[in-house]
């Protein structure tokens, strides 16, 4: 399991639409069998015009306390952090005391590049600089506080993975970086900034910059065979990349308020949503259909998380999760097909019943000719166990004759034992696997 704070891009590409009914019967069957069955836990939430149309909680706040969530609780969010740092910035730019063309020379010259280096490239995560986070060190101090000389040391010390501006990659180690130079500009701390110019004013009651979790927050799980809590990393080392704390009606009327100009202004929040190879400044775009929305996802020790805005139809979409065995795109687009009235499809999590030796035929290593990646099939009792070169291993659940899924990912692995063979479907590909000497 990463505990990296991350984002990944949603792409949401289905059919056409029906009718606008509303009627949430179905979604909440839907949510029901994910809790039912312990594949998410979580918050959740629909908001139109600034009200909420609709919400859920499901599963614990503190499971072995058995203290169930409610809209209340507080949950690390990640890299949905990324939009308030990058909203501090463009005050910053409003305010006369930054330029987006202003290099990182001018505050940190001992990074590689920092010359070439500008604000707007590590907005828009285009700068080079290696994301510390995806460093086998990382999980070595995530848990200990580390001083900002430390963090911009393991930074400078990871140096360039690209000539700065030549293309986007995601790094975490930008937005660490842009917390500093706020930092330094206003001569004030991150939290003070956040607190000041967006969450006072906004009314956030419930939204800060983490320190040690609060009675208030959520623990994070992850499920092996039952939920397990998470290590905490340390919030000294995310910071404007990933140290908010929030609930999902405060980071709707944050989104919202964003949308509305009551933190930055249009020109600024139109550079926001510049989308160049996949990456805003600070902001995603997820198309649903001929929709799109704009905001940003993440995820932190055992949190995920998610806030979208749909600025046509005037539509907030987010939900912040502390445990999940489940690929969160299926549930995100259960809850916009229900909204814009198209039919839902419930889950099922029907297990086949496997002994130990009949995981033997699918042991052993195999290779594709469409991709460069080997994945070994081992076992452990009656479960199969995928462990691709260079990834976590993964537990997956056995559907039916030679069908297992790794829910999490949306993929489905598909074998036949007489050739030798497995086929991945994931994301719409079909990728063919041979088992290697077979």
């Amino acid at each position: 399991m990463t505990r990296r704070f991350i984002a990944i891009v949603f792409v949401i590409t289905i059919s056409t639409f029906t009718s606008n009914a509303q009627d949430f019967s179905r979604l909440n069957q839907f949510l029901d069998s994910l809790e039912t069955h312990d594949k998410f836990m979580g918050n959740v939430i629909l908001r139109k015009n600034g009200e909420t149309v609709y919400s859920r909680s499901l599963g614990y706040k503190d499971f072995d306390a058995s203290i169930k969530l409610d809209k209340e609780t507080r949950f690390r969010v990640g890299s949905i952090s990324k939009m308030f740092t990058t909203s501090l910035i463009f005050k910053a730019v409003e305010e006369g005391k930054l330029h987006l063309d202003r290099k990182l020379s001018d505050f940190f010259p001992e990074i590689k590049n920092a010359d070439k280096i500008t604000m707007s490239m590590l907005l828009q995560h285009r700068s080079g600089i290696h994301n510390f986070t995806n460093d086998s060190l990382y999980q070595s101090y995530f848990t200990s506080p580390q001083t900002r000389q430390r963090m911009v040391q393991i930074i400078a010390d990871a140096g360039s993975d690209f000539e700065p501006g030549s293309k986007g990659e995601y790094s975490n180690s930008n937005f660490v970086l842009l917390t500093f130079i706020l930092e330094e500009i206003y001569n004030d701390s991150y939290l003070n900034l956040v607190k000041e110019r967006i969450t006072e004013p906004l009314q956030l009651k419930n939204t800060y910059v983490g320190k040690a979790p609060l009675k208030q927050e959520a623990k994070s799980y992850t499920f092996e065979n039952g939920w397990k809590e998470e290590k905490i990393t340390d919030m000294s080392i995310p910071v404007g990349a990933g140290a908010i704390v929030s609930t999902t009606e405060d980071l709707g009327k944050f989104i919202e308020g964003l949308f509305s100009g009551k933190i930055i202004s249009k020109e600024s929040l139109a550079m926001m949503q510049e989308i160049r190879e996949g990456y805003g400044r600070g902001m995603f775009q997820f198309p649903y259909y001929e929709r799109k929305a704009y905001g940003h996802n993440g995820g932190i020790d055992g949190f995920s998380s998610m806030l979208g805005y749909f600025p046509e139809e005037k539509l907030t979409i987010c939900y912040l999760s502390n445990g999940t065995n489940y690929n969160n795109n299926s549930l995100i687009l259960a809850v916009l097909d229900t909204y814009f009235g198209k039919g839902i499809e419930l889950p099922s999590f029907q297990t086949a019943d496997l002994k130990t030796e009949d995981l033997d035929k699918y042991l052993g290593v195999y290779s594709s000719e469409q991709i460069p990646l080997k994945i070994t099939f081992v076992k452990d009792d009656t479960s199969l166990i995928a462990k691709p070169a260079g990834q976590p291993d993964t537990v997956l659940e056995a559907r039916g004759s030679h069908v297992f899924e790794f829910v999490q990912a949306g993929a489905t692995m598909i074998f036949d034992p007489e050739k030798g063979e497995m086929t991945l479907k994931q994301g719409g590909s079909s990728i063919l696997f041979k088992r290697e000497g077979n």
